[in-house]
């Protein structure tokens, strides 16, 4: 619906398509991605000016947006410490247990101007496949006395809109180093190490974002390098990194 409505309307208009539930749920590489009713779910239409720090560094856009719905939850008053966290490139987490969410995203350069359509879903009151949200203020509740109130998926998508397009401001502005820091306070990454490419392969240590949004390892006896997302792929439970 977006793909062929976004050439057809004026620029500064915004476009966002919302589903209470989806069907044919896509994932990274193909992957199929659960959406029962309960998960909050969106594509939205960006367009990015070629020219322009972020559309020099275009994979940034899949950490800004899950960065912003991380934020959309931890930047409301009271929440701030339910254990929602980033993983790379593109995975929402609760700690670095379980998935609750991710980000696709697709971009199409047209003259001098990317069109990028960004889907993203979490869970917000589904308890099932994984965990959600609700469940994390469940136990937050219980562990802490608090009484939060559990959160509704319209109103997390609109945050999460609005949080993304302040962090693009501040990207264009200020490039990586404008919202990395805030990225890294989430991510689950922080002096893991990881094996390349086996599980007996040669350690590495997890030291980073560069530049383009790529991952950077620092490998035993050697220099830092750079993983490519989409030639890799990152077993969060074997701490391993391995070409696909």
């Amino acid at each position: 619906l977006i793909g062929r409505l976004m050439l057809e309307v004026p620029e500064e208009m915004g476009l966002i398509a919302v589903a209470v539930r989806q069907t044919q749920g896509k994932g990274r590489g193909g992957n199929v991605w659960l959406s029962p009713v309960g998960c909050a779910l969106c594509t939205l239409h960006l367009t990015i000016p070629l020219h322009s720090n972020l559309g020099q560094r275009i994979p940034f856009i899949q950490h800004l947006v899950s960065l912003a719905v991380v934020e959309s939850v931890r930047t409301i008053p009271g929440y701030e410490d339910i254990e929602l966290r980033l993983k790379w490139p593109n995975d929402i987490y609760y700690s670095d247990l379980m998935k609750l969410g991710g980000v696709l995203v697709n971009s199409t350069l047209l003259e001098t101007t990317f069109h990028i359509l960004i889907g993203f879903g979490f869970n917000v009151s589904n308890s099932n496949p994984t965990i959600c949200i609700n469940d994390l203020i469940t136990r937050f509740n219980k562990d802490e006395g608090t009484t939060l109130e559990p959160l509704r998926a319209d109103c997390l998508i609109a945050r999460t809109v609005t949080v993304l397009e302040k962090l693009i401001e501040v990207f264009q502005e200020k490039g990586p180093n404008g919202v990395l820091p805030r990225y890294y306070k989430y991510w689950v990454h922080s002096g893991k190490q990881v094996r390349l490419r086996h599980e007996d392969g040669p350690a590495a240590w997890i030291v980073g974002i560069d530049d383009c949004g790529y991952l950077q390892v620092h490998q035993e006896g050697g220099g830092v390098e750079s993983v490519h997302p989409d030639g890799n792929s990152f077993d969060m439970l074997r701490n391993l990194i391995v070409p696909k």
